[in-house]
């Protein structure tokens, strides 16, 4: 499992989660922040810190932003 970034971010990339990431798995995209789901360690720190509650474990993204799922790993060059 991973954490996702979902809509939220779009257009606001706080950062706040980049500070607490222990495994550096976040990364800056034109338009919002992506996690790289290979590098995630499932700790929780960026859920905790995100001010827009735009981060979900994988598992419990809401069904209307599921294809934010497969975003983060494709933005981060990990499809599949």
């Amino acid at each position: 499992m991973a954490y996702v970034i979902c809509e939220p971010c779009i257009d606001v990339k706080d950062k706040a989660c980049l500070p607490t990431c222990p495994c550096d798995c976040i990364i800056e995209g034109d338009r919002q922040m992506y996690i790289d789901p290979e590098v995630c360690i499932d700790c929780a720190a960026c859920f905790e810190a995100c001010p827009t509650q735009a981060i979900f474990l994988d598992a419990e993204v809401p069904e209307h932003w599921r294809l934010f799922i497969e975003l983060n790993g494709r933005m981060t060059g990990k499809t599949g």
